[in-house]
């Protein structure tokens, strides 16, 4: 089966600008194989310069993050993020925690990351790879979120200088320096023997370590921290005050290439005050500060946008770890070539939005004989039909962007789109019913639907009678079997998916439906077949929707009603 051509052209932040090849081991990326150049990179420049030199940024970090490139994609948000509250899941699953606290991660950029699924598998491959050795080596995760540490506090550093810091600029632009020079020496002494991406990082510490620019930064950062070793000693009484005080030696450094000799130093001011020259010591510390910051500058900007590259990753475990603490596992699924029809098999697969909001996800298994199948859903209200989709689509979604997904094990076929649609709300400017609303939706997803894609769809043609939505219903479910979709499908139309299964002239469709137990409950699990009842005497009961709950409601309105005119 042929790749679908994307409905749409991709948007511009999706588009991959491949940097020059003699610049690719300079610029490494943890979520690319490949680097992209920015743009921007003059404006990006010219931003870090500003935030050097006065400690406030305006957004530097998430300005840079925004207009990232990212990986070429043909999946579109927008028919499939607002249904999955994606942005939710982000912010309440993929959360970092480090060094005892929650760090405050750039959730625009990891949004943008994981709803932009890579088309190239090697991509996918790539960060599976880095991901992979982080949870299999804890060492490098520890080592990956000390790095983090430090990059968060440079960020902090450039973009929100304390107030007393402000005012002694040239101290806070040698603090600047300290946080530059150890996220260097870190990088270049961390992930030993590591074979995934993460040897990238490794590498670059050592280029960087080993240019001019660098050189200079240590040599100037030495020169502030130890420009001269004093011996003393101190005569202290039996009273415990001190007796005496003598300087025994004063060694000056003499290697460091911005140490002068007394003599040099005196004739140094002697020949700018002839030339005519005003400036203070401070003012050429100010200028030698940013000579040196000029000559890694390049190298800053490539800790600006790492930094995000890192929160992707330290966010996927941070889901792990949530997982794990609600009992449940995560994998990096087997997935398998667009086109491959083979089986899917999904094996404690759970909904991460119940775990956002705190409530208790039951693990289920979903196994398909196919991955090209339109399986229709049935079962009673609250019985995890919608969850289920849910669920489904997010599976698919991170799988294919390289993260840990919301199950124990998974086998999944790629995909070239998603559409999700699952909540159909009324708005104040509808022109149509709630037929013509659900045609609409309709034909939206004929729009947008490309051969192979998934499509989740809740309830479909619930807005109208049964008989006319079954024949709407049957003519959509016929029509997707030639696109051959990984389809699902929940509806209500109990009799009507009955005739389906029993006739099987539609190829492709399977059935699921809720498992219930001996008293007639939900137990969230899935097994084949066709629902033959929705339990809404069930559902009533459980909600107060008896007829007597809503006669004792009536009643208690009437007495309500009655008691003011009865005190009157």
């Amino acid at each position: 089966m042929s790749d679908a051509a994307p409905r749409e052209p991709p948007s511009s932040d999706a588009v991959p600008i491949a940097a020059p090849a003699d610049d690719l081991a300079a610029m490494p990326s943890l979520l690319h194989l490949e680097a992209r150049a920015r743009p921007d990179l003059d404006e990006l420049r010219q931003s870090l310069a500003f935030a050097f030199a006065s400690g406030v940024s305006g957004g530097l970090f998430a300005q840079a993050l925004e207009r990232a490139p990212l990986a070429a994609t043909t999946f579109t948000p927008r028919s499939f993020a607002p249904d999955l509250f994606l942005d939710e899941i982000v912010a309440r699953c993929f959360r970092v925690h480090v060094a005892g606290y929650e760090a405050p991660v750039d959730r625009a950029f990891l949004l943008r990351v994981l709803s932009h699924p890579p088309s190239d598998p090697r991509e996918t491959d790539h960060r599976r790879a880095v991901l992979g050795e982080l949870a299999d080596t804890p060492a490098f995760r520890k080592e990956l979120e000390q790095i983090y540490v430090r990059l968060c506090r440079l960020r902090s550093a450039l973009e929100g200088a304390a107030a007393a810091k402000k005012f002694d600029a040239i101290r806070r632009q040698l603090d600047v320096l300290v946080l530059v020079k150890d996220v260097f020496d870190r990088l270049s002494e961390s992930f030993a023997d590591a074979r995934s991406g993460l040897a990238r990082l490794r590498r670059l510490g050592a280029s960087v370590r080993a240019t001019e620019g660098y050189r200079a930064m240590a040599d100037l950062l030495d020169y502030d921290d130890h420009l001269a070793t004093i011996g003393v000693s101190i005569r202290v009484g039996a009273d415990g005050r001190v007796r005496g005080f003598d300087v025994r030696a004063v060694r000056e450094q003499q290697d460091n290439p911005f140490v002068l000799s007394p003599m040099r130093r005196w004739l140094a001011k002697i020949e700018v005050f002839l030339r005519g020259y005003r400036f203070g010591d401070g003012e050429v510390m100010a200028r030698l500060l940013d000579a040196v910051f000029e000559g890694v500058d390049e190298h800053v900007i490539k800790l600006v946008l790492l930094l995000g590259e890192i929160e992707v990753f330290l966010g996927a475990l941070g889901f792990r770890d949530l997982a794990r603490s609600a009992g449940l596992e995560v994998c990096l699924p087997l997935l398998r070539a667009q086109g491959d029809v083979g089986p899917r098999s999904v094996v404690g697969l759970f909904n991460p939005l119940l775990l956002a909001n705190g409530g208790r996800a039951v693990p289920c298994d979903l196994e398909t004989d196919r991955a090209d199948t339109t399986l229709l859903v049935t079962g009673p209200n609250s019985g995890g039909k919608t969850r289920l989709l849910q669920a489904v689509a997010i599976v698919q979604l991170l799988a294919q962007g390289g993260v840990f997904v919301p199950a124990r094990a998974a086998t999944l076929t790629r995909t070239p789109g998603l559409v999700v649609s699952l909540i159909q709300e009324t708005k104040f400017d509808q022109s149509e019913g709630r037929l013509g609303m659900e045609l609409l939706r309709i034909r939206a997803l004929f729009e947008e639907l490309g051969p192979g894609a998934m499509v989740l769809l809740d309830e479909l043609c619930s807005g109208t009678n049964p008989s006319e939505g079954e024949e709407i219903f049957e003519l959509v479910v016929s029509l997707l079997a030639r696109l051959r979709p990984q389809a699902f499908i929940t509806t209500h139309f109990l009799t009507f998916a009955a005739r389906l299964e029993r006739e099987g002239a539609i190829e492709g469709l399977r059935f699921l439906q809720v498992d219930l137990d001996p008293a007639q409950k939900p137990t969230y699990q899935f097994v084949p077949g066709v629902a033959g009842t929705s339990l809404a005497a069930q559902a009533a009961a459980r909600l107060g929707v008896t007829r007597g709950e809503l006669e004792g409601l009536i009643d208690r309105n009437l007495r309500a009603a009655r008691a003011p005119v009865e005190d009157g």
